[in-house]
Order: C-alpha cells, then structure tokens, then sequence
C-alpha cells in the first residue's frame, strides 16, 4: 500500500486526522511514537532549523534531502510543504516527481508568488498569484503524479493576504475544479472564527485542512463540529518546544555553572540511544562484524 493511500484510508477511517510537523528523523521518530497520524514536512521548521526565515530560502534540493532521511527512518505518511512549487508549472512538475519518489504521500502548493514570505509574520509581503496560473499548478501536479492516491493539496493564501472570505472562496473553488483532492485554508486571526466561517460556507465536495496556529482554541472538538475538516495541521510546534526545551536549559546551565541542575530535567542518553536505533545496530555488529 502507498503511502498516499495509507493517508486517505486513514481519514476515511477516522474523519479527522491529525498532523505534526517535522524537522528532522528525530522529531518525526518522536510524533509518531506519540500517536500522530501523519507528519508535515514544514519548510517553516527546516528554515528555522538552518537558521534561515521562511522566505523560499531553502531549496528544494535542501528539503528533499531532509524529507528523504525523515521517510528512510519514520512509517507515518508525510504531506511536503513545497510552498509555492518553487516556481511555476514546470517546477511543479519537476516537484512531483522528485517528491513522489522521495516517499511523500501528499503536497501542499500555496496560491502565493515566488518567493514568498510566510504567512504570520506580522507586516509579511504576501502577494497572490493569478487564479488561472495556480491553477495551472495544480493541474500539472495532478498530471504529473504516478500514484493515484498522491494527494495534491491546494492552499489559498486569500485570507492571509486580506482578501476576504468570497475570494478564498471563490480561490477554492477554482483550484477544486484544477484538480485538487484537498483544499488547506490559512488564517492569521488570532480567533477560530474566520476559518470557522470559511468552512461553513465551503459548499464545494472536496475536504478542507487547517493549521490552527494563530487560533490554538480550535480543539477536535470544536474541528468535528463543522463537519467538512479532514485533517488538522500542527505547523510549528516541534521546531518551537525544542527551541523551548534548549532555550531554559542552556540558561540554567550558565546560570548554576554546571550541569548538576538540569540532570534529571532532561532525557538520559539512554533515551537517545534507543531513538537511534541503537540495540539493533549492536545486534548487527555481534552478528556481522567477524
């Protein structure tokens, strides 16, 4: 079974399936120990990681790269963030292949122009490509994929840029009617309501995802209810906890001049070890290594 498809029985199965982000083998090993159903391949937390802001400075090359080591050491099926397909069409078509045989399950292309600049930033440029063009994109997606379960996910950047709800409307629509199995609404409201609104008056037949982070009040619950949500997005909280987690350690290791403090606040290298794998690369050393 493909990936892909794994993803789709999931949300047929379940309803709602809920999504963590990733930014290396070790935070997608630790999410699905967890329970997650799916993890998110955030340009936002690799960018972070190397240090960059989320402006389409990471290369595609860079987030392959990363994704191929997530998908050779995690089962769960990984949705890319490719943001606005690197480009136009013919970039989305290199894309897809390129992800497809990586291991990815699904994509995500944003309805911003290139290079964007992620979407919470407060003053953000966020300027939208032409209707007609994205959905170009997601045509050449759809055409493109090998699988039939790939999913393409469109996301309409509409409400993000100040546009309203009858233009993310009218945006979702139109990449529906390109070919887009899912349609991801983005929001930086810092309540439920606008997306809340949004799904209500979605009166197309393809599921709509959503990543609450502006408006964390927006639980399981509150998601169900609306009844047309397929899947739910948890950006950025891996890339945020360890900054956290490291943030308050480092300084209470400055601050008691020693490690003595943070000892029992922090997992035991026997924990990293088994996160490694590290039993079983011993089990083939007693039995190869001759």
């Amino acid at each position: 079974m493909t990936s892909g498809k794994r993803l789709r029985e999931g949300m047929a199965r379940k309803g709602l399936l809920h999504i963590m982000a990733t930014h290396s083998p070790l935070s997608a090993r630790l999410a699905e120990e967890a329970g997650f159903d799916g993890l998110w391949a955030s340009g936002f937390e690799l960018s972070a990681l190397y240090g960059l802001p989320d402006m389409s400075l990471v290369t595609m090359s860079q987030h392959l790269e990363m994704l191929r080591s997530i998908t050779g050491r995690c089962s769960l099926p990984m949705i890319a963030d490719i943001d606005t397909g690197f480009g136009n069409a013919l970039n989305v078509v290199h894309a897809i292949r390129e992800y497809e045989r990586a291991g990815a399950a699904a994509v995500v292309i944003e309805d911003k122009t290139f290079p964007k600049v992620t979407s919470l930033v407060e003053a953000g440029r966020q300027e939208l490509a032409r209707v007609e063009e994205f959905q170009g994109k997601i045509a050449a997606a759809i055409d493109t994929r090998r699988d039939p379960d790939f999913l393409v996910i469109a996301r309409t950047e509409a409400l993000i840029a100040g546009l309203g709800q009858d233009e993310a409307l009218r945006r979702a629509a139109a990449y529906e009617e390109a070919g887009a199995d899912m349609i991801l609404i983005h929001s930086k409201s810092r309540t439920a309501e606008e997306v809340e609104s949004f799904v209500r008056a979605w009166g197309g037949q393809v599921p709509i995802v959503i990543v609450p982070t502006a408006y964390p009040e927006m639980n399981a619950a509150r998601i169900r209810a609306l009844g047309k949500i397929g899947m739910v997005i948890y950006g950025n909280h891996a890339i945020r906890a360890a900054v956290t987690a490291m943030q308050e350690v480092f300084a209470a290791i400055l601050a008691d001049e020693g490690i003595h403090a943070v000892q029992g606040r922090i997992v035991p290298v026997e924990e990293i070890f088994r996160l490694q794998g590290m039993d079983e690369a011993k089990a083939q050393e007693k039995r190869f290594l001759r």
